[in-house]
């Protein structure tokens, strides 16, 4: 996210008096926001319209819905309305039919992803009352694996489904937290203690959004819908019950669309998407290329991330730049951009826009009282998109407060102070411009440091560790942790990080560990983090020594390196912000994440024309293997092209 330079509280021209307060739309509404309800009036009115297409596979309105019946008969005797229940499934006909069923039983759907992390997953059940896990067996943490287990016949057809689904019991944590009554699912969010948050969202909030996206999108029949989120984020849910609340078609996609923005248009093409929903990061690299001309797609709604650009005069999909915390429910404003904009196609951020429909926006002091629009402030939330909370009473009452005093806000009972920084211009649309704390997004997710802290020290020869965020030239953060030994331990970066894996989601792993025998401390006594912040992203630029190959960091690679490997190091030095690592190095091991690779396999393309595909740089042990295919594929281009 790049981050503008600023001074706090600098005015810029406005309506003189004008407060920092717009209201969305009426909710856009017939009558109901249930979610369920509208699932169950497509199975009557289309029964054998297709509710579910993944690759050849395909599944009806009445088949989705025989199978939840299925499960949820199955699932009644254990799980009661208002339980938690934790899905480890990946996009899939089995995850669709698994939501619906929870949805039928009135319990609580808390997606978790098909990996989540053995001891991640351990702290959740610990801390929240989850009353079972379901996945794959095979997959799930030891205290499920070998506990109680219930099999269910789920379907076992498509690009990321499993063959054996079960749902696994385990006794919570004495103190575990339940879920609010009215909760509809429930999502984790990063949490400073160094265990994950979850928030609880009801029905009537999803439903209002899912109003919105529909009257917005015209999804309906004959459609098709994206189903490409990762599923522990809050965004999939959007996904999932806009196709099934709108008789259109979910489209679930293979995992390595999510690695490539080249892989990503090409899937939109072959799957004949109408609507789509993806991350930030993984659209702009389309936007700086000709945009595919031969598509279905109408909308495209993006997120998780600031976009550095609008879209161009080329690009025939309506874009949506949306903003929204899990607390507000996915989506809080959203601004549209089209091909015809007269600022089509400028490097300029965008704005996050308007409110959407029973949303209200405040812009506010330190004192939570409203400024004068082009004035900074934090933005609050309110209105009927708000989340029920936290799992955790307490953190809710810090977070979900009163609306300022004197304020008449009519639908508004209560704000969620976002931590955000952002301007109102006149006209009431919002611009982002950072954080308050020291939250940071890494590709496109919401990372607190303290966790990644702690996941460190859960480790005994960990003494402390100290996690920063630097960022890169063009903006983009990236966590560097500095760690000190416990006395008498010996450690290593290789040896912390897969642990920490099982600890924390793929984005929140550190792309730099640092084994220090000190902090810097202020003049408190305090560890001074903006010097080791300084430290890390002055290393960008230049690090002294060598790499391990012999090359200095900031070089093109070894004496006598190919092409392929000057160009896949110093691609992936930079994209790292890792100036010491060496062709030895696997790129996921170094900190690579998925997006970061779409950005790796996009620099490849740019700049040699060869075009590799994502599953083709995870399987290669190391970046000299990377760089070989680029060079092999280099001399079989003809001469000239």
């Amino acid at each position: 996210m790049t981050t503008q330079p600023m001074t706090a509280r600098t005015a810029a021209p406005t309506t003189a008096g004008a407060l920092s307060i717009a209201h969305g739309a009426r909710p856009v509404t017939d009558g109901t926001t249930e979610v369920l309800a509208r699932f169950e009036e497509w199975v009557r009115r289309s029964p054998d319209a297709p509710a579910v297409i993944d690759g050849t596979h395909s599944w009806t309105y009445r088949q989705i819905g025989a199978a939840a019946d299925e499960a949820a008969a199955a699932l009644r005797a254990r799980v009661r309305p208002g339980d938690l229940v934790g899905v480890c499934l990946d996009r899939s006909a089995a995850l669709v039919v698994t939501a619906v069923a929870l949805a039928r039983i009135g319990a609580v759907y808390l997606p978790l992803g098909p990996r989540p992390g053995e001891r991640r997953t351990d702290a959740v059940t610990e801390d929240l009352n989850v009353g079972c896990l379901i996945g794959d067996p095979g997959l799930l943490p030891p205290r499920h694996r070998t506990g109680d287990r219930l099999d269910l016949t789920l379907p076992g057809e498509g690009a990321n489904a499993t063959t054996t689904v079960v749902a696994a019991f385990a006794a919570p944590g004495a103190t575990a937290h339940s879920a609010p009554a009215g909760a509809f699912y429930a999502v984790l969010t990063s949490g400073s203690t160094g265990r994950p948050k979850a928030v609880a969202v009801g029905e009537p909030a999803l439903g209002g959004l899912l109003d919105w996206y529909r009257a917005t999108t015209g999804l309906g029949p004959g459609d098709r819908q994206s189903l490409l989120i990762g599923v522990a984020f809050d965004p999939h849910l959007l996904e999932l019950w806009a196709g099934l609340t709108s008789g259109a078609a979910l489209v679930p996609a293979p995992d390595e669309v999510r690695w490539d923005s080249v892989v990503l248009a090409d899937w939109w093409r072959t799957a004949e998407l109408s609507v789509a929903v993806a991350a930030t990061p993984m659209v702009e690299p389309l936007l700086d290329r000709p945009w595919p001309q031969d598509l279905r797609l109408r909308h495209l709604i993006v997120g998780g991330d600031r976009m550095r650009r609008r879209p161009g005069a080329e690009v025939t999909a309506t874009v949506h730049n949306a903003y929204g915390p899990a607390e507000a429910t996915v989506v809080a404003t959203t601004c549209a951009m089209h091909g015809t904009d007269s600022a089509a196609g400028t490097d300029s951020a965008p704005p996050i826009g308007h409110p959407v429909p029973g949303v209200t926006v405040i812009v506010a002091d330190a004192d939570g009282r409203p400024v004068e629009r082009g004035t900074e402030g934090e933005l609050l939330i309110g209105g009927s998109g708000l989340a029920l909370g936290y799992l955790d009473p307490e953190l809710t009452a810090r977070r979900f407060t009163a609306v300022p005093e004197g304020l008449d806000l009519p639908g508004v009972e209560r704000v969620y102070r976002t931590g955000d920084r952002v301007r109102m211009a006149a006209d009431g649309q919002l611009e982002f411009l950072g954080r308050l704390d020291d939250q940071v997004k890494i590709s496109g997710v919401r990372i607190e440091p303290a966790e990644v802290e702690a996941a460190f020290e859960q480790d005994p020869a960990v003494l402390s560790a100290v996690v920063t965020a630097p960022r890169t030239a063009d903006g983009r953060a990236r966590l560097v942790a500095y760690v000190r030994a416990a006395a008498g331990a010996g450690l290593t970066a290789d040896a912390l990080l897969p642990a920490l894996r099982t600890w924390l989601p793929e984005q929140a792993v550190p792309s730099d560990v640092r084994i220090v025998d000190s902090f810097p401390l202020d003049a408190n006594g305090k560890v001074d983090r903006a010097e080791l912040t300084r430290r890390a992203a002055e290393s960008v630029v230049s690090r002294p020594g060598t790499a391990p190959d012999g090359t200095a960091p900031d070089g093109d690679g070894p004496a006598g390196a190919t092409p392929g490997e000057r160009l896949v190091l110093s691609a992936a030095r930079d994209l790292l912000g890792r100036p010491g690592i060496s062709l030895a190095d696997n790129f996921t091991e170094a900190g690579g994440t998925s997006v970061l690779a779409a950005r790796l396999l996009t620099v490849i393309e740019k700049d040699s024309g060869i075009r590799l595909r994502a599953p083709e740089l995870l399987r290669q042990p190391d970046l000299r293997a990377v760089a070989r295919l680029v060079d092999e594929r280099a001399a079989r281009q003809p001469a000239g092209a």
